[in-house]
C-alpha cells in the first residue's frame, strides 16, 4: 500500500530481459536503505527489490506488467519515481494507492500556467476506470486532484515542487503514463453497475 507521496526518483542504469519478463537496474541515493523482499512503487508499480549492491538495486518486471504499464518502454538513463510502501502509523498525505496501475493514458497537452502546470491525459474508458472532478488519480505513482474530468481524458495541476521532484519534468505531448484510478471510486462504479443491471 502507497500514498502517492513519491520520495526519490531512481535512474535506470541496466535492463536484462528473460524471456518475457525484463530485470532493471536502479540507482538511487536511498538503495542502501532498502531490503530485499521490500515492495517499492515505481511509476505506481508495485516491485518487489531481489539484490542490491551500492547504489543500485534491481527489480523484476513480469510480461503482464509490462504489457498494462509504461515499463516495458523504459530505457537506460530514463527516471523513475519511487515510493517505499506507508508504514502502518505513518501519515496517509495523499490518497491509498495499490501500486496496481490500471492501464496506460497518454498525455496530450502541457500548458504551463505562470509558475503551475496542467497535464491533460487521454486513456481508453474500460471497465470501472473512470475519473470524477475534485477525485484522486494517480498518475507514474503521483498522488494527484483531477479537474476537467471528461469520459476517457482528466486533467491534472502540478506545482512547481512536484515537477522538480518527480519525472513530470520529463512528461511531453505523446508520453506514455501509469495510470491507478482511486480504489474507492473503482468500487462505487461496480456497485453501481451491478445495481443498475438487476
Amino acid at each position: 500500500m502507497f500514498s502517492g507521496i513519491v520520495e526519490r526518483m531512481a535512474t535506470v542504469v541496466a535492463i536484462r530481459e528473460e524471456r518475457q519478463n525484463k530485470t532493471f537496474t536502479l540507482r538511487s541515493e536511498i538503495a542502501g536503505e532498502l531490503k530485499i523482499d521490500q515492495s517499492i512503487s515505481h511509476n505506481g508499480v508495485c516491485l518487489t527489490v531481489e539484490s542490491i549492491e551500492g547504489d543500485t538495486y534491481t527489480v523484476t518486471a513480469i510480461y503482464e506488467t509490462l504489457i498494462k504499464s509504461n515499463l516495458g518502454l523504459l530505457q537506460v538513463g530514463d527516471r523513475v519515481n519511487i515510493e517505499r510502501s506507508m508504514r502502518p502509523d505513518a501519515l496517509l498525505d495523499g490518497h491509498i494507492v495499490q501500486g496496481h496501475v490500471d492501464q496506460t493514458a497518454v498525455c496530450r497537452a502541457v500548458d504551463n500556467a505562470d509558475g503551475s502546470y496542467y497535464y491533460t491525459f487521454a486513456y481508453e474508458p474500460k471497465g470501472d476506470n473512470v475519473t470524477v472532478e475534485k477525485g484522486s488519480v494517480a498518475v507514474n505513482g503521483v498522488s494527484l486532484t483531477v479537474v476537467n474530468s471528461r469520459e476517457g481524458s482528466f486533467q491534472v495541476a502540478i506545482i512547481p515542487y512536484t515537477y522538480e521532484h518527480t519525472n513530470f519534468k520529463d512528461i511531453r505531448v505523446g508520453s506514455v503514463v501509469n495510470i491507478e484510478f482511486d480504489i474507492i471510486g473503482k468500487y462505487i462504479a461496480r456497485l453501481m453497475k451491478n445495481y443498475l443491471s438487476r
